[in-house]
């Protein structure tokens, strides 16, 4: 039906016929001479009708927007002093001779052709409509491309695209599985998969060595900006294979797709052990495009009777930090309690500050509601320790380690982006040697990353200092956003099992939920690690996107509904039947 995309007409054509479909973007009527610019997903071209095409104008006259049109024309250049240079075909318009209306279109819902603040809920729910905006063309056409250069990439360092089930049986990664009842075994449920970690194992005890996939994953948990409850992720794992080696391969990877599809160098990544980055940061995914650093000041506050500091300064698991903001001291009062109730969020009880105006006036150039609490003499070391200029604040933590590193920690990306303290574009950052486990607030242990991580000690080490012992873990991060992570993992049947002793696995669970994982690990499991990217992050922060929900064709909503087919949605008595499955609760079934 066509001869070119839209986009693709340039003045190489000139004078020579050409045939084109797409969607009216916009009609406009000049004196008698009617313009349409036509739109398709390589881009958009101008089209003239003028009266002597008697049947083509008066067809082109009756067009409405998103009019889904086939034109046949001449491509001619446009007049000195009308081109476009913004646009790939704004050298030339098409002198129309033929318009055929393939299909009308009603009103839409939002304008496409220039920028509309709508709701994010009527733009869901008219997504085909809303995926014609350029904009989001832009981002699926990046995506597309991004996708086409990882499976290159991987094929040419010899990984094999296999793919793995979709139905599996529930395992614990951390969030809830979405379940699936099965017709066929009542009673009985499927699990879609969170990752495909067991079953990548799997190809490695098969012999497949080097396996990657573009794998749709599924995570039934509370939603955020960066979060969808079904999600893609780049899965990659290898065996015969160092720590040193598969970070290598994915760093490469990633510096390769930016260097390509954006011309940007990320140079030689960092790699920062995860201690440091708690203690420099307050997080394991620190942003490092921000110069500002958590600083412990617990040594000096042991001793004063403000308990609020001096308690937190004396728990082992305690801490007290303070935070430098260059500049700050131009934050209001306003300003300041605005960011206590952003702390308050992550567990603060609340956030203790001090002005720095005049430094050379000593304590009386410092304005703050706690230094009598914490002395003079404090006051200043900790200003010293800091290295405070004039017109800066320092804002406190103390509590809990973990309430101390998530507030101030978030603190200071919020104060980072919001005085415009960004100090490059792009930071990436290897974080390593994560612990194997963490403390749950109810006592016991739960892992960081999941229970097939291979620790970097032996089985006996590990039982005897389980709380201390280190993983050989790592995690890619970009400005401060996680964009993959992975492991060697366990390929010892020894090993496997102290793992979930730790955790408190018994036995029988152990045998019901990875019986077929423990049985695989005696037939010659070969040593083996991944890691695995988040495709939708990766494109997210690479278009400049504030939500995954920008880079997907067909998202959900925070609520992880879908507005467009109103799902999920209720089924029929028979269908449950048919499953096994009896609601508790049921509204009138409408569909019986």
């Amino acid at each position: 039906m066509r001869s070119h995309y839209c986009g693709e007409i340039t003045e190489t054509l000139a004078d020579q016929t050409v045939t084109f479909c797409g969607w009216v973007h916009r009609r406009r009527d000049h004196g008698g001479v009617i313009f349409l610019d036509v739109r398709d997903r390589e881009g958009l071209v101008q089209t003239v009708f003028d009266p002597d095409t008697v049947e083509a104008f008066n067809t082109a006259n009756g067009v409405r927007s998103e009019y889904v049109v086939q034109i046949t024309g001449l491509v001619r250049l446009r007049p000195q002093g009308a081109t476009n240079d913004n646009m790939t075909t704004g050298k030339i318009e098409i002198l129309g001779k033929e318009i055929t209306v393939l299909n009308k279109a009603a009103t839409p819902p939002f304008p496409l052709d220039d920028y509309s603040p709508v709701g994010e809920d009527v733009r869901l729910k008219y997504r085909y409509m809303d995926l014609r905006r350029d904009e989001m063309q832009r981002n699926l056409r990046f995506r597309h491309k991004v996708s086409t250069q990882v499976r290159n990439y991987l094929d040419q360092n010899g990984f094999l695209d296999l793919e793995t089930p979709i139905l599996t049986r529930a395992t614990p990664e951390g969030a809830r599985d979405y379940l699936v009842p099965s017709r066929t075994h009542q009673g009985s449920f499927f699990a879609l998969p969170q990752s495909p970690q067991l079953f990548k194992q799997l190809l490695m005890v098969s012999g497949f060595d080097r396996y990657y996939q573009i794998a749709k994953c599924f995570r039934d948990e509370d939603l955020r900006a960066d979060r969808q409850p079904e999600f893609t992720q780049i899965d990659i794992e290898a065996s015969f294979i160092t720590e040193e080696q598969i970070m290598s391969i994915t760093e490469n990877m990633i510096k390769e797709i930016f260097k390509d599809q954006m011309n940007v160098d990320l140079g030689e990544i960092p790699h920062m052990p995860y201690a440091e980055a708690m203690n420099r940061f307050g997080s394991d995914k620190p942003d490092l495009r921000i110069d500002m650093e958590l600083v412990d000041i617990a040594d000096l506050l042991q001793d004063i009777e403000f308990k609020v500091f001096a308690g937190p300064a004396k728990d082992p698991k305690g801490r007290v930090a303070a935070l430098k903001v260059p500049g700050g001291a131009k934050l209001s009062r306003k300003d300041i309690d605005a960011y206590t109730k952003y702390v308050s969020i992550y567990g603060a009880k609340g956030l203790a500050w001090i002005k720095v105006n005049e430094l050379e006036k000593g304590v009386e150039g410092l304005q703050s509601p706690i230094i009598k609490f914490i002395g003079e003499e404090n006051t200043l070391k900790i200003m010293e320790r800091l290295g405070v200029e004039n017109g800066d604040i320092v804002f406190f933590g103390a509590d809990k380690a973990k309430i101390v590193n998530e507030a101030i920690g978030a603190l200071r990306i919020k104060l980072g982006i919001d005085l415009e303290l960004l100090t490059k574009e792009w930071a990436p950052l290897w974080v390593v040697d994560f612990p194997m486990f963490e403390e749950l607030d109810g006592g016991g242990l739960t892992a960081i990353h999941h229970p097939f991580t291979a620790p970097a000690c032996s089985p006996e080490e590990l039982k005897a200092n389980p709380a201390t012992a280190l993983s050989q873990a790592y995690d890619l991060v970009l400005n401060g956003c996680e964009l993959g992570g992975g492991s060697l993992r366990i390929h010892d049947q020894a090993m496997q099992k102290t793992v979930f002793e730790i955790l408190n696995i018994s036995e029988e669970e152990q045998q019901e939920k990875f019986g077929f994982l423990l049985d695989a690990l005696q037939f010659g499991a070969p040593p083996h690690g991944g890691l695995a990217f988040g495709l939708d992050r990766l494109i997210m922060l690479m278009v400049g996107a504030d939500s995954i929900r920008e880079v997907i064709a067909f998202p959900k909503t925070q609520s992880a509904g879908c507005v467009m087919t109103d799902a999920p949605g209720l089924v029929t008595t028979k269908q449950l039947r048919e499953v096994g499955v009896q609601l508790r609760v049921q509204e009138k079934d409408k569909a019986e």
